[in-house]
């Protein structure tokens, strides 16, 4: 068990770091967004994917070193909680600590990339609505004559009622 014990906090000290990294790019994803540099951007998602990526590997290594301890104590690995891990560790007051520690650093790094990926989707849907908008102004706009191109006789110009539709057909 100590074995296990030590490879899960190795495990959770390596995740620690992987969001070490993965936060301040998540913070720069935010300026870049709101700057509207595509190019950068694109940069900055293929950096945070690679990060994501080493979470997840680090996070199946996590879950199989719980299925491990679970059936060593002759647990339920799902019921297995890094609280409920602290706790068990209690003849262990250094790991117990370390591993009490990991998981306050982690519970805090996964709420802080949790708020700036809200922060980041919220700006993105702004953009998005944004450009949604301007492409229906600029598709009113050419649907509507041109009524700004008045001259000094356009009060007495004639317009034909009959024969002209509303819909052009060559739209």
């Amino acid at each position: 068990m100590a074995s296990l014990t030590e490879e899960l906090i190795n495990v959770l000290e390596k995740e620690h770091e992987a969001y070490d990294r993965l936060i301040p790019i998540t913070e720069r994803k935010t300026r870049v967004i709101i700057s509207g540099d595509l190019e950068e951007l694109q940069k900055i998602t293929d950096e945070e994917q690679s990060v994501v990526d080493q979470v997840s590997a680090l996070e199946k290594k996590r879950e199989e070193i719980i299925i491990n301890m679970g059936t060593v104590l002759n647990r339920d690995p799902k019921t297995l909680k890094l609280k409920m891990m602290v706790k068990l560790l209690e003849k262990r007051p250094q790991e117990q600590k370390r591993l009490a520690n990991l998981h306050d650093l982690l519970s805090a790094q996964l709420k802080r990339v949790a708020a700036q990926n809200d922060k980041n989707k919220m700006l993105i849907n702004q953009s998005l609505e944004m450009i949604q908008f301007e492409l229906n102004l600029i598709q009113s706009s050419r649907m509507t004559p041109g009524t700004g191109n008045y001259t000094k006789g356009a009060s007495t110009v004639d317009v034909p009622v009959a024969g002209t539709g509303m819909f052009d057909a060559k739209q």
